[in-house]
Parts: C-alpha cells; sequence; structure tokens
C-alpha cells in the first residue's frame, strides 16, 4: 500500500509539472539552449532549434530584430559580420536581402515564421524571445512599440497551451511597454550584472516578475534576495558543465547554457534535479 501511495504522488507530481511546466520560484530548476547552444551549433538558426530540442532541452533563447521594411528575423548581433561576413545591419537591409544570404556555415537567416512554427510543434517548450532593441536610433519609440507590437502578435497567436513563452530585453523601455500592453509576454529583464537585492528592486521598478543575471559574481545569497522578492532568475551564460552545475547550487530558475547537448549529458549523467525535456 505504502509503495501505491508513493506512485500515486511521483505521477501527480510529474502531472502538475506537465501542466503548469513552471516550478515556483527557487523550487525547480530548467536548462536552456542560448541561441540553439551557440557552442555546438551554427547559433540562431533553424539547425540550432532542431539541436537543442533533440539533444534533451526543450527550451530556447533566441534574438528578435525588426528588418528596414517591418518583417521580423532572427540574429544576435548588430549586423552580419560574424555570421555571414557582411557588414550591414538587418535593420537597414530588407527582408528579400536577407532571405538570399547565407550564414558562413551555409544556413538560411530565419524568420519569426520560421521560428514560431518550429517551436510550435512542441506543447510544453519554453521559449525565450530576446528584443535587440536597445539601439534608440534604430528603435525610436514609435518604432519600438510596432516592433514590439509585431513580436507578440507573431509569438502568442497560435502558442500552445502548455509552453512558456517569454520576452525579455536589456530595453527598460521594452520591458515598461510590455508589461502594460502584453502582459502575456511575462517580461523578463536582462542585466550583465549579478543577482542582488539591488537587481531585486530594479527588476520590480519595472513591474517585471522575472529576471535573468550574470552568474560571475552571483552568490546564493543573491539569489535568494531574487526570490525573496517572488521573482524567478535566470542565469547566464554558462560555457562549461562546471557553470551549469554551480548555477544549480546557486539556485537558479533557469540555466541559460551555450553547450546543451553536453549539458543534459552531464545533467543526466550525474542525476542533478534539473529539468531538461519535458513533455
Amino acid at each position: 500500500m505504502k509503495k501505491i501511495l508513493m506512485l500515486m504522488v511521483a505521477i501527480a507530481a510529474s502531472v502538475s509539472l506537465y501542466a503548469q511546466n513552471e516550478p515556483a520560484p527557487g523550487k525547480g530548476t530548467r536548462i536552456l539552449a542560448h541561441r540553439g547552444g551557440r557552442s555546438e551549433v551554427d547559433e540562431n538558426t533553424v539547425e540550432a532549434y532542431r539541436h537543442a530540442f533533440s539533444s534533451g532541452c526543450l527550451a530556447l533563447e533566441t534574438d528578435i530584430r525588426m528588418t528596414k521594411d517591418g518583417e521580423l528575423m532572427i540574429l544576435h548581433d548588430k549586423d552580419f559580420k560574424r555570421m555571414c561576413g557582411i557588414d550591414k545591419a538587418p535593420e537597414d537591409m530588407t527582408a528579400a536581402e536577407i532571405r538570399a544570404i547565407r550564414t558562413k556555415e551555409g544556413h538560411k537567416i530565419p524568420f519569426i515564421k520560421d521560428l514560431v512554427d518550429f517551436v510550435n510543434q512542441y506543447d510544453g517548450a519554453y521559449v525565450e524571445f530576446e528584443l535587440k532593441c536597445t539601439d534608440e536610433e534604430k528603435y525610436p519609440q514609435a518604432r519600438l512599440e510596432e516592433y514590439l507590437d509585431k513580436v507578440a502578435a507573431a509569438v502568442y497567436a497560435n502558442k500552445p497551451p502548455r509552453s512558456i513563452y517569454l520576452m525579455t530585453s536589456f530595453d527598460a523601455r521594452a520591458m515598461r511597454y510590455l508589461t502594460v500592453k502584453h502582459p502575456e509576454s511575462e517580461p523578463m529583464y536582462l542585466t550583465s550584472k549579478p543577482c542582488s537585492a539591488e537587481t531585486a528592486e530594479l527588476a520590480k521598478s519595472l513591474g517585471v516578475k522575472r529576471l535573468a543575471c550574470g552568474i560571475a559574481g552571483t552568490s546564493r545569497a543573491g539569489v535568494k534576495a531574487i526570490h525573496d522578492a517572488g521573482l524567478r532568475v535566470n542565469l547566464w551564460p554558462t560555457k562549461s558543465v562546471d557553470d551549469v552545475h554551480l548555477a544549480w547550487l546557486l539556485g537558479a530558475d533557469y540555466i541559460c547554457t551555450d553547450i546543451p547537448a553536453e549539458a543534459v549529458k552531464y545533467i543526466r549523467k550525474n542525476n542533478l534535479p534539473i529539468i531538461t525535456d519535458v513533455r
């Protein structure tokens, strides 16, 4: 009878996690692939997203920019120089021009539909859509609002019910706009600063309940300060399995890693209680 009760509890816990797909702050850790796994694949390509999910990491982070003619595409850098050998910014190019280029490894530059069509196949995925809009010359307020509205429309139109899709940014303007106009985006503020009471207050002042902090300099006390404020915390970047293990020890709710496949193998080998694949 005792074994049956234990099994019932385990099943209930599993179902609860599957249903909400997100533990309370400080009650569980999930790993996600930074740009699809930038140290393992051609970052921010559909191939990278496939790599992340096939590795057992049903979670990823990616970067959204807007072309000169108002289409949404995927790129981290301010220009294509590193990825494609082209010293031009996507904001200064048309969508047609961008669709004609390839990365140095021969991959297409994805647009928002390519990404959303891929992740929407998975009910239970976790995706962070980083908004690359801190350049106020390229994204003055009116264009910023147009951009944010377009991203929200594209991301949330057909989101699977158990998936979690967040919009994240270093731009405080974006956080303020999203909390009012698109609360469904559950905005997360990004900072390179470590976790502390100060960064917790900053997040609260922006009206957000999620914070991504630099792992460098972060302590357990710093993470506790974030959790005590009722916020979830993502630690980044983690470039090695040691970084991933450290982020878990510090108490991160999310761990953003450049090495998802290697990290998942390490997590499973060492039986770390870190969520990798929830289906």
